[in-house]
Parts: C-alpha cells; sequence; structure tokens
C-alpha cells in the first residue's frame, strides 16, 4: 500500500512538473506580441498654420484740439459713424470770432491809406517809398485776417474721413487745451491684420509667390474660434527681420463690410504653408514625456528602442519630423502604450502610403 503511494504521488509530481514546463513555454510564446509597423514618408504636402495677429483699422487717428477754450458743443456719441467733414466738436469760438473782426478792419484801414498813398504818389505829393510800405502794411493786415480765420475755423473739429468714433474723454463745458486728446476715429471699411513669420517660412512663402504670381489668400480666425466670412490677402512684408526673435512682420488686408472687426482686436490669421519633401508620421506612433515627442523604432531583430524626435510641423493626424527619424525606420504604429524599451515583438509591416490614405493631410 505505502508502495502504491508513493507511485501515485511521484507520478503526479511528474505530472505537474511537465505541467508546468508546458505552461512555461506558452507563457514565453505568448509573450512575444505581434504589433503592427510602418515607416515615416516623404511627401509634397501642406498645412493649415495659425498665427496670432493684432487687428488695427486701415485708418486710426487721434483727433485733437487745434486751439484753446472750452468745449461748447459735442456733437457725436461714442461709437457713431460719422461722414468725411462732418462737425464734431465746437471749442467756443468768441475770442477768435473778436480777433478775427480786429483783423478785418485793420485790413480795410491798410486798403484806404494804401488808396491815398496811391493817389499822393500820382501827383507826386508823397514819394514811392511810402507808398510801397502802405501795400506792405495791407498786406501784413491780409495776412493777419487769413490768420484769425483759421482759429475760427479751427475751434470747429471736423472728421477727416469716414470712420467711428471711439471714447469722449473730455464732456461738455470741459476746458480744453491746444492738443488735448477730443476722441479717436477709426477707419474700418477694411482691416489689417499683423503677424510675425519665422525665415524659413517667409522663404518658402515668397518662392510660391514668385511661381503662383499672386498674392497669398488667408483666413482670420476670431477671438471666438470662428472663421472671419472674408478672407484676406497678404499685402506687405516688412522691410527687416527682428533681430530677438528671428521673425518678420506680414500685414493682411481683410474687407470689413459688416463691420464686425474693430481696431485693437486679437485674432488668429491662418495661412496655408507649403512643405517640400517633408517627413511625416502618424500622430499616434508617438508618445509624449515633459512635451517631449517620442516613437518607438523596431530593430531587424524585432527590438524595440525609443527614439527622442524633433517636430517641425503638426497637422490634423500627422507630424512633421524634422530630426531623429529617416524614411528607413521601422516604427511601431499601435501598441505604443503597451511596449517598453527593449521589448521583443513579431512585427506586421503596412505600407506608410497606405497609412496615410486613411488619415487627413493635403498632398500636391
Amino acid at each position: 500500500m505505502k508502495r502504491f503511494s508513493a507511485t501515485m504521488l511521484l507520478g503526479l509530481a511528474a505530472g505537474v512538473s511537465f505541467y508546468s514546463c508546458t505552461a512555461s513555454k506558452a507563457e514565453k510564446v505568448e509573450e512575444v506580441a505581434t504589433y503592427p509597423v510602418t515607416t515615416a514618408v516623404q511627401i509634397d504636402t501642406s498645412f493649415v498654420k495659425e498665427y496670432v495677429s493684432q487687428i488695427r483699422s486701415v485708418r486710426n487717428i487721434e483727433v485733437r484740439a487745434l486751439e484753446r477754450g472750452y468745449l461748447e458743443k459735442v456733437y457725436v456719441d461714442e461709437g457713431q459713424y460719422v461722414k468725411a467733414g462732418q462737425l464734431l466738436f465746437r471749442i467756443m469760438p468768441k475770442f477768435y470770432e473778436a480777433e478775427l473782426t480786429k483783423a478785418q478792419a485793420e485790413a480795410k484801414a491798410g486798403a484806404i491809406e494804401l488808396e491815398n498813398s496811391r493817389m499822393l504818389a500820382d501827383k507826386d505829393i508823397v514819394s514811392k517809398s511810402e507808398l510801397a510800405l502802405a501795400q506792405a502794411k495791407l498786406e501784413r493786415a491780409n495776412a493777419e485776417v487769413a490768420l484769425a480765420k483759421f482759429h475760427v475755423t479751427a475751434t470747429e473739429v471736423r472728421a477727416p474721413f469716414d470712420g467711428v468714433i471711439d471714447r469722449l474723454p473730455l464732456k461738455l463745458g470741459s476746458l480744453v487745451d491746444e492738443g488735448d486728446l477730443l476722441t479717436s476715429l477709426s477707419d474700418n471699411s477694411d482691416m489689417f491684420a499683423y503677424f510675425n513669420v519665422s525665415e524659413p517660412e517667409y522663404l518658402e512663402y515668397q518662392s510660391t509667390i514668385q511661381k503662383n504670381k499672386e498674392k497669398e489668400q488667408v483666413s482670420l480666425l476670431l477671438a471666438n474660434n470662428k472663421p472671419l466670412a472674408y478672407k484676406g490677402i497678404v499685402e506687405t512684408v516688412e522691410g527687416e527681420f527682428d533681430n530677438e526673435t528671428g521673425n518678420i512682420a506680414f500685414r493682411a488686408r481683410f474687407p470689413n463690410p459688416d463691420r464686425l472687426l474693430k481696431n485693437g482686436e486679437t485674432g488668429k490669421v491662418q495661412m496655408t504653408v507649403p512643405l517640400h519633401q517633408a517627413l511625416v508620421i502618424p500622430q499616434k506612433a508617438t508618445y509624449e514625456i515633459q512635451d517631449k515627442h517620442y516613437a518607438y523604432v523596431v530593430d531587424a531583430q524585432g527590438n524595440v528602442h525609443s527614439r527622442l524626435l524633433e517636430i517641425s510641423n503638426e497637422m490634423p493626424d500627422l507630424y512633421v519630423v524634422s530630426s531623429g527619424l529617416s524614411d528607413k525606420d521601422q516604427i511601431l504604429l499601435e501598441g505604443v502604450q503597451k511596449v517598453k524599451e527593449d521589448d521583443h515583438i513579431q512585427v506586421k509591416k503596412i505600407n506608410a502610403r497606405d497609412v496615410l490614405s486613411k488619415l487627413r493631410l493635403k498632398t500636391e
């Protein structure tokens, strides 16, 4: 009976040992998982890049007083649309009107004196020099009249162009000094959007302009993340780069028939940037650690290695890689959150062009 029990125990132990070995081998087989891999691909493409912009009126000026006096009349209100030549303010003109009356009287007296001198000179009673002196006095008096008229006219402040009135810092009855700010006037029929572009993008822009022979069309994304209904064009580029930032300022003009845009707004100019032979990979093939982008490269033996990437541009489903990869490297397409450094995997190769065909991008 004891011999039978021992035999049973030995058999059971052998069975357990055989099962353990079999299970261990199965686990080892299961550990080598299969993952899809692909490669980066070089393509001609383009993407829409957003640039933070400052929006300015095509004309925005400060309206200031030319004369000193009390603000007698205010003919407009804040935010009001005015026409060129429309009367905006009147500064008390009584003093200047009196000066004009005085100047006109002196000019009249000068004209009479000149006429008398001319009659006497014709009869050789006075010399020619006295006649010339009377003429000079009249011209001086006429100049005083013209100056007095200007002062009277300057008490009426008119709009130099069509536009919208800004804030009115001075109220009716305020004492106004020469040069005091009365308001600002903005012509918002068209609007300028200023934005900064890097040197490489500037060079690409210039080559595109020379190639297409037409100005670049751009869009404007407003502060509420809604696009402006009207397209704009890049009108001009500043003359030099900023030494500190390496950027250069662009200016785009946008039509504003609805007067939606106001001077001082902010927005984002959206400009299509062409890329020649850009090296692109799917975003899902990458992962981030502390704002740095990585991808897993799979070597010929099926071992996984992490690779730091330099991302130059971003598209909806793609990254443009400037360094860290070549189009020969095999990268893990899926499972980046499941593997770790030096893992051994089986690979299923997927053509990069097939991967791109299912992603959002624009090829040229």
